[in-house]
C-alpha cells in the first residue's frame, strides 16, 4: 500500500500548480482521500479532502480543488492564486471508512495510516 506524490516545485505569487498522487496496493472505494500541508514551524493541516464513504468533499479554501481519476487510481490537487503563505510540504493521504470533513480535521491525523512522502511547494513573491 503506497501513495507517491509528484508535481511540486516553485511558482510565483498568483500562479497555479497541480499536484498528483498515485496510489498502489488499494483502490479508492470506501476511502477518504485528501491533501494536507505542513509549513515550517506549523502543524500539518488538511487542505482538501473527499470521501467515497460519505460522498462528500471538504476544502479549506476555494483556491484548492481535489479531484481523482479512479481508472488511474490517482488523486490530484489543483492550486490556484497561490500566495507565499502557501509554501509548505504537501502530503496526500488515504483512510477507509471516514467522512471527508473528519478526515481533513486536525484531530484525526494521528489515525491516518497511509501517507505519501511529501512534495515541496514554494511560492515566491
Amino acid at each position: 500500500v503506497q501513495l507517491v506524490e509528484s508535481g511540486g516545485g516553485s511558482v510565483q505569487t498568483g500562479g497555479s500548480l497541480r499536484l498528483s498522487c498515485a496510489a498502489s496496493g488499494f483502490t479508492f472505494e470506501n476511502y477518504a482521500i485528501g491533501w494536507f500541508r505542513q509549513a515550517p514551524g506549523k502543524e500539518r493541516e488538511g487542505i482538501s479532502c473527499q470521501s467515497y464513504f460519505d460522498k462528500k468533499k471538504y476544502a479549506k479554501e476555494g483556491r484548492f480543488t481535489i479531484s481523482d481519476n479512479s481508472a488511474k487510481n490517482t488523486m490530484y490537487l489543483q492550486m490556484d492564486s497561490l500566495k507565499p503563505e502557501d509554501t509548505a510540504v504537501y502530503y496526500c493521504a488515504a483512510q477507509p471508512w471516514v467522512s471527508a470533513s473528519q478526515f481533513c480535521g486536525l484531530s484525526f491525523q494521528s489515525n491516518v495510516d497511509i501517507w505519501g512522502q511529501g512534495t515541496l511547494v514554494t511560492v515566491s513573491s
